[in-house]
């Protein structure tokens, strides 16, 4: 066997290896989310309530709060960790995400606009006005980002830009609470915390259907990305449109990370922690693999972080961007610091 062929063979074993860890904590991490909580339901009697033999508390605790909200924090973690490597992929840059660059604010500032207004006069907030109020406040702030392009030569400097209309999109935000009334604020203030809390089967049904037409959307553009990731100049000559690919990565991720924050709030560092953990677990950058990998590691760190922030001062609930900043800052400090040694 030659040298080439063996090193392939070998990154395949890897990605195989991978996978299957991925698969598994992520199957392992569902069981413990389901089967752990203030009341605690052994695994024999979650099976007993699959066969038919329901008992009514078991039953409303799995099928009305566990499940759906596993399954929510597998789905929007999942999004939300896609969404950063298009972000990081876009801008070259491993801190680009979400909640750096102000989009997660943007998000959060236009559902509390129609938060505050939908509930001053009695109507109801169906899934659809959360969506879409939270990609336009994502669009607005990566239009914003992308204005300001132009002027900018370094994309760290364009990063900057991204964080600093995050700071402006929460101070207003914390303007319009303000003048808000006293329960519009208690809503706001529950949501704007973070938390797959609450979520619904309807939600769920919502969620699925946008997370899975645009990751299938974003698992198309994996080789034009593979060129893009190469420089825009060998892109061009591969025949990738660069101003139409650079649309669609912003859409995509604004969408994946607009249903996050509209089901859940804005939820800290998943975005851009993950896909450098991912790389750095695979030893890839290829799209193809990191795109569903991405997807199952944001899952896996979700639902990891979810159990610990209703388990550990149970039966207080921590908020999810609480337990993510934590296990979420460290890696990002050692990845900056590892470009840092790797540049001098």
């Amino acid at each position: 066997m030659n040298l080439p062929t063996c090193i392939s063979s070998n990154r395949k074993i890897r990605y195989t290896v991978c996978f299957v860890i991925l698969i598994t904590l992520s199957v392992l991490f569902f069981i413990i989310s389901v089967c752990a909580g203030s009341v605690q339901i052994p695994l024999s009697d979650i099976w007993r309530q699959f066969r038919g033999e329901q008992d009514e508390l078991y039953a409303a605790i799995l099928f009305q709060i566990r499940i759906p909200r596993t399954f929510a924090a597998i789905l929007l973690g999942g999004a939300l960790a896609l969404s950063g490597y298009l972000l990081q992929t876009f801008f070259h840059n491993p801190i680009a995400g979400p909640f750096v660059l102000g989009i997660s604010s943007g998000a959060k500032l236009f559902v509390a606009v129609v938060m505050i207004v939908f509930l001053r006069y009695s109507r109801t907030l169906s899934s659809v006005d959360l969506i879409v109020a939270a990609f336009a406040g994502s669009m607005l702030s990566m239009f914003c980002v992308l204005l300001m392009s132009p002027r900018v030569q370094n994309m760290s400097f364009l990063v900057l830009i991204g964080v600093m209309i995050g700071y402006i999109c929460s101070a207003v935000t914390d303007f319009l609470v303000t003048f808000a009334e006293d329960s519009d604020i208690v809503n706001l203030h529950n949501w704007s915390m973070g938390s797959f809390s609450g979520i619904t089967w309807e939600n769920v049904k919502t969620i699925v259907f946008v997370v899975a037409v645009t990751g299938i959307l974003t698992f198309f553009l994996s080789k034009p990305m593979e060129a893009y990731q190469l420089g825009e100049t060998y892109a061009k000559n591969m025949g990738v449109n660069i101003k139409m690919f650079r649309v669609l990565l912003v859409i995509l991720s604004s969408i994946l990370s607009a249903v996050v924050t509209a089901f859940a709030g804005p939820v800290s560092f998943v975005g851009i922690a993950v896909p450098q953990m991912v790389k750095r677990l695979f030893r890839t950058a290829k799209p193809i693999i990191m795109i569903p990998a991405c997807f199952l590691g944001g899952a896996v760190f979700c639902m990891f972080c979810d159990l610990l922030a209703r388990m550990v001062f149970a039966p207080t609930e921590m908020s999810i961007s609480t337990v993510t900043a934590i296990f979420g800052a460290p890696v990002m400090i050692a990845v900056m610091l590892k470009q840092r040694q790797e540049r001098y």
